[in-house]
């Protein structure tokens, strides 16, 4: 028996709407979005790197995730950003299955 299908993690309609329908620009859009995380996951949990930094990365993740209709990646980068601009930790594991589950949900759809 299969149960209900879990949230989407990218919005597609909202992609759909900032690509003006063009699956190839998404896919594209999709693609950079997928590196960025691979490439700025890791200094946001990266515990020994200057927290203005980390921030700074946290905050332009989110606003690739808002590009691309990731709103639980949105939100996490949202709420890591704050937290390290006001001198403590955020929950980088939250972050990571966030973002673990949206590039799984890319990758399913290529």
């Amino acid at each position: 028996m299969t149960g209900p299908r879990p949230e989407p993690r990218i919005d597609r309609a909202h992609l759909a709407e900032q690509t003006g329908g063009d699956a190839d620009l998404a896919a594209e859009i999709l693609g950079l979005f997928a590196g960025q995380c691979d490439r700025l996951l890791p200094m946001i949990a990266d515990t020994a790197a200057d927290r203005s930094a980390r921030a700074d990365a946290a905050h332009t993740l989110k606003g690739s995730a808002a590009g691309v209709g990731a709103g639980e990646v949105h939100a996490l980068c949202e709420a890591a950003e704050a937290a390290l601009r006001a001198g403590s930790e955020p929950g980088a594991a939250a972050l990571r299955e966030a973002v673990a589950r949206a590039l799984a949900e890319i990758a399913d759809a290529a």
